[in-house]
C-alpha cells in the first residue's frame, strides 16, 4: 500500500521540480528585454515639436456693385466709343497706349527692385522671358492698369475696367515678387 503514496510523492515532487525549472528558464528569457528597456530609460527625453504656426485668415469683401447678374444672360459688351461718352470718371482713352499695355496682366511676373538716388524701378518679366523696367506713372496690363506704386515685395495698379451698365470701375490690383 505504501506503493501508491509514495508514487504520488514522486509525482509531487517531479511536477515542482519542472515548475521551478520552467519559471527559472522564464525569467532568464527575459533578461536582455529588460536590460534594454532600462537602457533605453537612462536615455534624456526628446522635447516635442513646436505646433506650426497658423496663418492668419485675410477677409475678402465682395462687392457685386456695377458687375453684372451671373443668373442673367450676358449682354453684349459695350464698345469703347461708347463708354467714352460715358458720364463719370474712367481711363484717358485719348493717350497713346504704352508696350506694355498689350500684355494681360497675369501674364508678368515681379522679379525684383532697382533704386538709384531716390527713385524706384520695378523689373517684371513677361512669359517671353523679357524683362522691363517699369516706375510709378507706367502702365501695365490690358486694363488700363497705372502704376500707383513699387514697394520691395510688390506692384500696386490701379485698372480701369468696363461694368455692363456702361461705366467705367476703378479696382486694385497688385504684381507680387516671385521667389
Amino acid at each position: 500500500m505504501m506503493r501508491p503514496v509514495l508514487n504520488n510523492t514522486i509525482k509531487s515532487t517531479a511536477f515542482i521540480a519542472l515548475l521551478v525549472a520552467a519559471t527559472g528558464c522564464a525569467s532568464e528569457e527575459f533578461e536582455d528585454l529588460k536590460a534594454y528597456i532600462a537602457q533605453v530609460k537612462t536615455n534624456p527625453a526628446t522635447p516635442i515639436e513646436p505646433m506650426p504656426v497658423i496663418k492668419s485668415y485675410e477677409s475678402y469683401t465682395y462687392v457685386s456693385e456695377g458687375l453684372r447678374n451671373p443668373f442673367q444672360k450676358e449682354q453684349a459688351p459695350q464698345r469703347s466709343d461708347e463708354m467714352a461718352a460715358a458720364d463719370g470718371p474712367g481711363p484717358d482713352l485719348d493717350r497713346e497706349k504704352e508696350d506694355l499695355e498689350g500684355y494681360p496682366l497675369d501674364t508678368f511676373r515681379m522679379v525684383g527692385t532697382l533704386s538709384r538716388n531716390g527713385e524706384r524701378w520695378g523689373l517684371v518679366k513677361t512669359n517671353d522671358g523679357v524683362i522691363y523696367r517699369v516706375q510709378t506713372g507706367n502702365y501695365l496690363g490690358q486694363n488700363f492698369g497705372k502704376i500707383v506704386g513699387i514697394q520691395d515685395q510688390q506692384i500696386d495698379l490701379a485698372e480701369w475696367v468696363a461694368t455692363t451698365a456702361g461705366k467705367w470701375r476703378e479696382r486694385e490690383a497688385s504684381l507680387a515678387l516671385v521667389e
